[in-house]
Order: structure tokens, then sequence, then C-alpha cells
């Protein structure tokens, strides 16, 4: 390999590492969140309240897409990504009232 090659894999070595710890960090940080929604669908399952909260499912959004804007991320990745954590919180919310 020549140097600029070899320099190249270490880099990309670095990066993959990095990417993997962000990882590990995401699923961790979302296995906390779904603890606390988790709590939130029985609270809400106990006294027959609603399992979705569309305003405040909206102001989540809204506060987002500011982060991610913030974050030099695109908005609408940030959108998704959340609009597909509420389906499945609801989704959950929903099996406690049954």
């Amino acid at each position: 390999m020549t140097d600029n090659v070899t320099r190249a894999a270490e880099i990309l070595k670095g990066h993959r590492e990095s990417i993997d710890r962000l990882d590990a960090i995401l699923v961790y940080t979302l296995g906390e969140r779904f603890k606390h929604t988790q709590a939130v669908g029985k609270l809400k399952a106990e006294h027959d309240l609603p399992p979705s909260d569309p305003t405040r499912e909206s102001s989540q959004i809204a506060r987002l897409e500011d982060l991610a804007n913030r974050a030099d991320l695109d908005p609408e990745f940030a959108k998704n990504f959340l609009n597909f954590i509420i389906t499945e919180v609801i989704h959950h919310h929903k099996k406690h009232q049954e």
C-alpha cells in the first residue's frame, strides 16, 4: 500500500470506530427513552388517557426540527425519525390499554 492509501485506511478506521460508539449511544439512548415512554403508556392506561397527544407530538416535531437545524442535520430526516419513534410509542401505549 502507498503511504496515502495507508493513511486513508487509518482515517477510515477512526471514523468507523467513532460511528460504532455513536451507534451504541443511540441504541442505549433509545432504550432509555422507551423505558420512559412505556411508563407514560402505563400511566395513561391507568388513568384512561388517550394513547396519542397530537398537540405534544406537533410541538416535539417542531422542537426537533429546530434542534436539527442547529446541529446541521437535515430537519426532514429528523422529523421522519421522530415520527417513526412516535408511531412506535403510540403503538406501545395502545397495547397497555388493551
